[in-house]
Formats: structure tokens, sequence, C-alpha cells
């Protein structure tokens, strides 16, 4: 055991009284409990089928830990995380500039750990039998700000598709899912119409197309995969026809090689580099990573490869902090695969 982490439990002992005056307070909130070795886990819940099946086999390696794994989105998980509450944060997206800020602000850290691949799968009900490929435009139609209460129907879209009503579900504000869709879709996160059936809970998505003759909608593809005899799953071009690519559907191949565009990317845990101190937390992060593959595929998820995963480790070994989306090139294409990213010198 470190220094630190002798320091850490000698201080959880002696009271969180002691612990606040000096550490500050957010160091007795919810990831740091001495006596019960929690791993307090919240955020994202596209990743939450991956941090959950990992959580189970880790109490099996580890039946001293208690980890908890909570679905706040992405959004409401960097929350929980900056204010000190968990040891460990998932996330649909990269951590954005002002909740960096409000770690910072804090005092908080942290390292920024790629755990797989997932697609954003767009779907329709089972029956829908005119809605076979959308391209980014027809996304771009339906979900940008300026469609709300004005593109109602879907022959808006298309004019040889049915004169009947458009009726959407996607995750809620606070997911990264929603984020991620809207950049790559509308051009900015979080610029989406309001007038849809949203919900943190993928599962309730699901429900609701399914059910639904004139529903479209979109969440992670792993949540396709659990329910594809309910669902038909639409094929996306966009409109870059370099490779002669035309309209793909997401695939754990088309997800991992890049074609599947542009609704494919990485998911992430980010850890309290101070947490780490602690076994439990270390041990936790390190079993992700060194197990996780295998049950990333089982639920449904894209592993890594094994090049990135060993890149990843590097990082959680060293205690690389920061991101690495950040800087000149990554958000402009001129950094493309997730090893480039990895292999980068430099971080924010």
């Amino acid at each position: 055991m470190s220094h630190t982490s002798r320091l850490l439990r000698a201080l959880s002992l002696a009271g969180c009284g002691l612990l606040a005056a000096l550490a500050g307070a957010a160091a007795c909130r919810g990831w740091f409990d001495g006596a019960a070795r929690v791993v307090a886990v919240d955020g994202s819940s596209t990743v939450f089928p991956i941090a959950e099946a990992v959580a189970e086999e880790y109490r099996r390696v580890d039946p001293a830990a208690r980890v908890t794994v909570g679905v706040s989105g992405t959004g409401g998980g960097f929350e929980k995380f900056c204010a000190g509450e968990t040891a460990v944060s998932s996330a649909s997206r990269p951590i954005r500039p002002l909740e960096i800020e409000a770690c910072a602000a804090a005092g908080i850290e942290f390292v920024e750990l790629p755990i797989a691949y997932d697609g954003i799968a767009v779907v329709v009900h089972s029956a829908n039998d005119w809605v076979e490929t959308l391209t980014t435009e027809d996304l771009k139609r339906m979900w940008e700000p300026a469609a709300q209460g004005t593109v109602t129907r879907w022959n808006q879209v298309r004019p040889d598709w049915p004169n009947r009503e458009l009726r959407l579900f996607g995750p809620g504000i606070d997911s990264g899912t929603f984020d991620y869709f809207t950049q790559a879709i509308v051009g900015e996160p979080g610029a989406g119409r309001g007038d849809f059936t949203s919900s943190e809970d993928d599962n309730v998505l699901v429900q609701g197309v399914s059910n639904d003759e004139l529903a479209l909608g979109f969440f992670g593809y792993a949540h396709y995969e659990e329910n594809r005899g309910r669902l038909g799953l639409a094929a996306i071009d966009d409109g870059d026809d370099t490779n002669g690519d035309g309209a793909i559907r997401p695939s754990p191949d088309t997800v991992r090689d890049g074609t599947y565009q542009p609704l494919s990317r990485p998911v992430f845990l980010y850890v309290n580099p101070v947490a780490l101190d602690r076994p439990e937390v270390a041990g936790f992060a390190g079993f992700f990573l060194a197990e996780g593959a295998a049950l990333v595929r089982e639920v449904g998820y894209v592993s890594l490869t094994d090049r990135e995963y060993a890149l990843v480790q590097r990082r959680l070994d060293d205690r690389v902090v920061g991101t690495m989306y950040c800087g000149p090139g990554w958000d402009a294409g001129e950094i493309a695969s997730l090893e480039a990213l990895l292999s980068r010198p430099g971080y924010c």
C-alpha cells in the first residue's frame, strides 16, 4: 500500500470530520468509504450494461469491494464526478471543456480511459416498410431545432414517404448519446428539437418505437442488438462516396473500422487519480481493461483492438491525467483513429 493510501485509510478511520478538514468535503462523499470499500460509478446509460457486467465479475474477484453503478446520463455523471461524489464516471462522449473547468475548480483531475466502441442505431417500427436508408440530411431535417413544431409528418422529410405523423424518440438532453448524435447530424452538441419523447432509459425508447408504427428513434447499437426482432434498422448514408460505401448499417465490423459514419464512437471511463490509491478502485479499473473485452462483446458492444487496449492500459498505469480530445487536429478529423489519439504525446 502506498504512503497516500495508508494516509487516506488512517484518516477515514479517524473520521470524516478530520478528513474533510484536511482534504475538503468532497473527499467524504460517495466514492470514499474506507470501511465499506465502495467503488462508486455513475454516468452514461449507454455504458451502463458494460459497467454493470464488469462490476458483477469484479465482485467475484474482490468480494469485499462494493461496486455501485448508477445511470444519471453522461452529463449527470460528470456533475457527480466533479463534485467528488464518485470515483468513476462513465461517458458516451468525451468530457466537455465546461466539465473540465468544473472539475478543476473542485481540485479534481481525471484519467480518461476509452473502453469500447458503440454505434448509434437509428430504428423504426418493425412494420415500417418505407424506411430502408436514411441520409444524414434526412436526419438533420427531422432533428434540427428548426424542425420543432414544423416537420411533423413523414412526407415532409421525403415526399414519397407517407403523409402520416412522424413520432420521434431519443435519449434525454443529459445523455452523451444525444450530444453525440446532434453533434454528428446537426453540427452542434445538444442542438436538437425538443418536441420528442425522451428518456435516459434506453429500454423505454425501445418499448416506445417497437409499439408505434409511425415512430423513429435512436440509441446505442447494443440496445438494438438486444431487441433486433422487435425493430427495423436503418442504413445511414453520410453522402461521402469517396470509398463507394453508400448506405451502411451498424455492425461490430462497421463500427470498429469506422465505415459506419458519422454515428460510431468510443465510450469511456473517467477515473479520479486520487481514488486510484485505493486498491479496490485501481483493481476495478485494471480488471475492466484486462477482462472487459470479452464482457464488452457479450453485452453487444464492440471491443477495442489489442493495441488500443495496451495503450489505454499504459494511460492507467502511468495515471496520465487530462483529455486527448483537445488541441489542433482532432475535432477537424485530422486525427481519425483512436490509436492515433492514444499515441499523442500531449493532453489537456
